[in-house]
Parts: structure tokens; C-alpha cells; sequence
């Protein structure tokens, strides 16, 4: 009788769960509150009206959306995470969900987010960072952003004649330590259009100061890692509401 033998062993494959598992892109927000620290951003924060900056952590990298005045030039940039917008306070984090898109298909959600948000359509009301982070989660997972990140500008818009008016706008100071403290602006400073003054880029590496998206090659060119044009006065939203630090993006 011949004696029985195995075919030989196959290479073992990955399951098909466990190759889409290794291409998961954890889809994270970090949460910043743009008013002083104290009792009324604790008050505003305790009843989910506060004035906040978010922004859509992904592979290593925070992006968000700002505003500034030059024409066809997109308001969306990137930081490396958890680096202070301009006198905001670190409030939390929310892991949102997962994506299975390819490095490739996120990179093609992101330029179109860029075009989608121009830095001349920004609008402290209608068209914010919250709505930027609203509209990125949602491009990456179906789902949308909490509705809560803008609620202050939710309120409003209802409400125009009733919302305090820091709830729309910041006051216009830096804060250079993450949770708070008595941050103001460095000696020498102007609380102009620009986005970061020289005392702020020394303080900040290379990878902290912000990128827009799509100019990352011009900005290698640059030995502090940023050079913003000056506009003439503030920069303002498109119903010329003046725009916090926080919320204007570079424009180089």
C-alpha cells in the first residue's frame, strides 16, 4: 500500500481583513478654545458654546482652514500636531473614526478640500474652521464632524443680534504655551495681518509653523520656514469681519 503523502504546505496569504486592517488612517480632531483662559471660555466650554479652532489630524499632520486676502489661493495649510493656533488654549481630542483610503485617495480629498476652501471665501459664520473639519471627516468616513465645534457660530447665525461679540471674535493676542497661562504678544509685535510675527518664528520649529496645502515646495526655500505678505490693515472675512490670528492662514 503506498504510504500517504501531504502536498506540501502553501505560503500562508494575509486574509483579506487583515490587509484592509494595515491601511486604516486613523482620522483624529484636535480642539482648540480661542478665548482667554478663564470663567467665561470655562462657562462657554461647560455649556458647548464656546469659541473654538479645530482641525483634522492625519498621518502626522493637523490640518485646518483659515482665512486671508489673496485671490485663488486656498485657506486650508497644515502644522504638525498640537502646535497652539495664535492665543488658543488646548481643549481635547476626539479620535473621530478610521479611513481605508489609499495614502494616494487621501492626498486627492485633501487637494480637492484645498480647492473647495479658497482662503478669500472664509466666513466667521458660515464658512469656518469647524465647517473645514466638518466637511474633511465626513469626505474620509461619511460621517461629519461633531455639530458642536460650532455651535458659538451656529447661535450666530440664528441669533445675529444677540451673541456677545467674543463669540465671533477673538481677542487678538498669542498664548505660547499649550493649556493656557498669561500669553500676549512678544515685544516688538504688531497684531497686524501677519500670521506669525519674528518672535513667534523663533519660538517655533520649522515643522510647527503652518503650510498651505500645495506650496509645501516653496516654503523648503525659506530659511525660518515661513515669509507672509503684508496686506494693507487686518485681514477680514468676506463680510469684512475682522479675522482672529487664529483664524487667518498664511499666504506663502
Amino acid at each position: 500500500m503506498p504510504s500517504s503523502t501531504r502536498p506540501p504546505a502553501r505560503p500562508s496569504r494575509p486574509s483579506h481583513r487583515s490587509t484592509l486592517s494595515l491601511q486604516k488612517t486613523e482620522i483624529t480632531i484636535h480642539v482648540y478654545d480661542l478665548l482667554p483662559p478663564g470663567k467665561l471660555s470655562n462657562t462657554l466650554w461647560a455649556l458647548g458654546t464656546s469659541l473654538l479652532h479645530s482641525g483634522v489630524v492625519l498621518n502626522n499632520k493637523e490640518y485646518a482652514y483659515g482665512g486671508h486676502d489673496r485671490p485663488g489661493l486656498t485657506g486650508v495649510y497644515w502644522t504638525k500636531p498640537l502646535t497652539l493656533p495664535p492665543g488658543g488654549t488646548f481643549r481635547t481630542e476626539i479620535l473621530h473614526g478610521f479611513t481605508l483610503a489609499t495614502e494616494a485617495e487621501i492626498d486627492s480629498i485633501i487637494r480637492r478640500a484645498s480647492e473647495e476652501f479658497l482662503g478669500t471665501s472664509y466666513n466667521l459664520l458660515t464658512k469656518n474652521c469647524n465647517h473645514f473639519t466638518s466637511y474633511l471627516c465626513e469626505k474620509l468616513t461619511g460621517r461629519p464632524g461633531p455639530g458642536w465645534l460650532n455651535r458659538a457660530a451656529s447661535i450666530g447665525v440664528a441669533l445675529p443680534c444677540v451673541v456677545p461679540r467674543e463669540w465671533i471674535e477673538a481677542p487678538d493676542f498669542e498664548t505660547h504655551n499649550r493649556g493656557g497661562g498669561g500669553g500676549g504678544l512678544l515685544e516688538g509685535e504688531e497684531s497686524g495681518d501677519e500670521y506669525y510675527g519674528e518672535g513667534s518664528r523663533m519660538l517655533r520649529g520649522s515643522d510647527e509653523v503652518p503650510r498651505l496645502v500645495g506650496q509645501e515646495g516653496r516654503r523648503e526655500e525659506e530659511e525660518h520656514g515661513i515669509t507672509v505678505t503684508k496686506g494693507k490693515g487686518k485681514a477680514r472675512d468676506e463680510e469684512g469681519r475682522v479675522l482672529p490670528r487664529a483664524e487667518r492662514a498664511p499666504t506663502s
